[in-house]
């Protein structure tokens, strides 16, 4: 039976599927020794040979797995260490299998990470079609002026188009809990900027209905979820 070569390399625990096209791309995926760049290959899981970066990728049965994980602050969300990123998330976990990421907190940002070897989890958790609700606890170095939170929960004009629109509970002068669906690039930082102000600090503590405080992991820990841990994460109650 043939599959799409990026859900494969997802169901391998390698990565995710659209991490999986980044690879293509850039030329580090070969089936029986020809170098793929294009998507939407399909291969033969008994018959072909997968390579990444060299090294073939041995067809296992792997338990799908999620852990969470309370990022700290100055960890990448990566699977591979750079020159200049040396703390990766990766390395505070101490777990049999080969897990990677479901989308990501920037450096200065804490909170609630998923790591996990499911690609389809993986693929609904951070497809935006899906929608599925991410909440952020957000301290600013100011106090907003008069209007800015509902501009920010109208949505904000951002990469060329407007931001969707989001829930925001306001806690204090300076800190509010907001819930997005989409996942822009530092898009709380960038509509914060917009509206006059800079955050802070900045921690995401629920996606879907599971909630990190529910939890109980400290920073720079992780938990295995159980099954109804991980059905909270597709619910967006």
């Amino acid at each position: 039976m043939q599959i799409r070569l990026n859900k494969y390399l997802a169901d391998q625990g390698v990565c995710s599927r659209r991490e999986a096209e980044k690879l293509m791309d850039q030329g580090a995926v070969k089936v029986n020794g020809k170098t793929i760049t294009e998507q939407g290959v399909k291969i033969d899981p008994e018959k072909d040979k997968v390579e990444v970066s060299e090294k073939a990728i041995q067809e296992r049965e792997q338990k799908k797995v999620v852990y969470a994980l309370n990022k700290p602050l100055a960890y990448v969300c990566s699977t591979h260490k750079t020159k200049v990123e040396r703390k990766i998330v990766i390395d505070l976990l101490d777990v049999p299998e080969r897990v990677y990421p479901v989308g990501r907190l920037d450096k200065e940002t804490t909170g609630l990470i998923l790591l996990t070897n499911d690609g389809d989890l993986a693929y609904q958790l951070t497809h935006p079609s899906f929608e599925h609700k991410k909440v952020y606890l957000v301290e600013l170095n100011k106090p907003l002026v008069k209007g800015a939170l509902d501009k920010l929960r109208e949505g904000v004009n951002l990469f060329g188009s407007k931001t969707l629109p989001t829930k925001i509970k306001k806690i204090s002068a300076t800190k509010f809990y907001i819930t997005l669906k989409e996942g822009k690039n530092r898009q709380i930082r960038r509509i914060v900027r917009k509206v006059g102000s800079q955050v802070k600090s900045l921690q995401r503590v629920q996606i879907g209905s599971l909630k990190l405080d529910e939890l109980n992991i400290k920073i720079g820990e992780f938990k295995k979820l159980d099954k109804k841990e991980i059905e909270k994460l597709l619910t967006n109650l």
